[in-house]
């Protein structure tokens, strides 16, 4: 049977070393054949795409807050933020008090605000809006096994070869939005998988085998043989494990990341971007935003959580002058309800708010983009009325950003906006 060496080193994931007792994991491998069709070179250039989910429903209004709406205030008696504790962004909206580092950003001119986001004929079930914004198909009633992104990835697949392009960062299981079906895209728990496991026994019987794995490396062999291809992969993957273990063990932050979940992903991401591994999307969750009792204190630390690591991430690739490469965005499957219910929370909702932390400069706009929707021209349901399609915001991120065709990613045309 004739199979590609490509093949071989995926199927076998680095046979030789596991022969001798020791393992590459999966994601190690991914960086092995990596670095070994780019041959360890780095393209400084690639733009940097950063997901951010924000799981649950993020209530939009307690979070870009309409201060100077007297609606806003009788319908939220309870939950609602005082008008002069919120970080007024003009004479109508507002950030929550928690979001002060977003509000530096914000003043900074590299954080923009879209405002009134969503999807026709809106969906209240976690898991069903959730899939809908993770496969960018609205109108399906069926599971998709593909995601918007993985969909982008295949149809750019050829550009991305002998890369890493995406990585989910954190995650219990990998986001439906990277599933497709020409390329694999690898989970990081931590960094952790990126070492090589020397397998069980003592500290002599691990050494030996690395100095095993060595001297595979350095035996000759045929040239262009599948032996010599095997041989110079697995001195890749031990070279690549020992890069990446030098740049994250000896990595210095440019800002001080708060301790926290998503402080602690980002801080990774930053650490794997200054690796250059060739990835062009990051994907981390924020969850807890199901806000349905006693919201006020839950809702204050979540967004607290996300602007403190938000702006430490951004202050550090600032820092390491990577920040003209990087765009990050958050999403959530919805917003919540304009009333509070009877728990001193909010229930399930629909238009909401997606932010954009932008470089900055003439190629990127900041500030609010779009209206606030109106609190009192409701639909159907008394949820708040859309005005931009998600997908118009995926399409601006995948054609003005990683200059990736949007139209088979999203099922359809969607014109993208101008934040980019």
């Amino acid at each position: 049977m004739n199979i590609s060496r490509r093949d071989f080193l995926t199927r076998s994931s680095a046979a030789g070393v596991i022969s001798i007792g020791a393992t590459a994991p999966s994601l190690l491998n991914h960086a092995a054949l990596s670095a070994e069709a780019r041959g360890n070179t780095k393209n400084n250039k690639d733009r940097i795409l950063v997901l951010i989910e924000l799981a649950g429903g993020n209530d939009g209004l307690n979070t870009v807050i309409p201060f100077a709406d007297d609606h806003y205030h009788k319908s939220r008696p309870g939950i609602r933020m005082d008008s002069n504790a919120v970080l007024k962004l003009d004479d109508y909206h507002g950030f929550h008090p928690q979001m002060t580092g977003m509000k530096s950003l914000y003043d900074a001119g590299h954080l923009a605000v879209i405002q009134g986001v969503g999807y026709p004929n809106p969906d209240r079930s976690h898991f069903r809006s959730m899939d809908i914004w993770h496969s960018a198909h609205p109108a399906d009633e069926e599971f998709r096994g593909d995601g918007w992104i993985g969909r982008a990835l295949d149809q750019s697949h050829a550009r991305h070869a002998g890369r890493v392009p995406a990585m989910a960062v954190g995650t219990e299981r990998l986001p439906r939005a990277l599933l497709g079906a020409k390329i694999n895209v690898p989970l990081l728990r931590s960094l952790d998988a990126f070492q090589w496991d020397p397998g069980a026994g003592s500290k002599a019987e691990q050494k030996q085998r690395r100095e095993l794995i060595d001297a595979f490396a350095a035996r000759p062999a045929t040239e262009g043989s599948t032996l010599d291809f095997l041989r110079k992969t697995t001195a890749t993957a031990s070279q690549t494990a020992k890069r990446l273990g030098d740049v994250t063990a000896a990595y210095q932050p440019a800002a001080e990341y708060p301790n926290n979940g998503l402080g602690r992903k980002l801080k990774t991401v930053a650490q794997l971007i200054a690796a250059d591994l060739g990835t062009q999307i990051f994907f981390v969750s924020l969850g807890g935003f199901d806000t349905h009792s006693q919201q006020q204190g839950a809702h204050a630390a979540l967004l607290g959580e996300l602007s403190s690591a938000l702006t430490a991430f951004h202050q550090d690739i600032q820092g390491k002058q990577l920040s003209d490469r990087v765009l990050m965005a958050t999403f959530s499957e919805f917003g919540r309800r304009v009333e509070e219910n009877g728990s001193l929370g909010s229930d399930h909702g629909s238009a909401s708010q997606m932010f954009i932390v932008t470089p900055g400069g003439s190629d990127a706009r900041a500030g609010l983009i779009g209206k606030h929707p109106s609190l009192t021209d409701l639909d159907a349901n008394d949820d708040m009325k859309f005005h931009t399609d998600f997908r118009a915001v995926y399409a601006t991120l995948l054609e003005k950003w990683l200059e990736i065709p949007s139209a088979s990613a999203l099922g359809g045309k969607f014109t993208p906006m101008d934040f980019i």
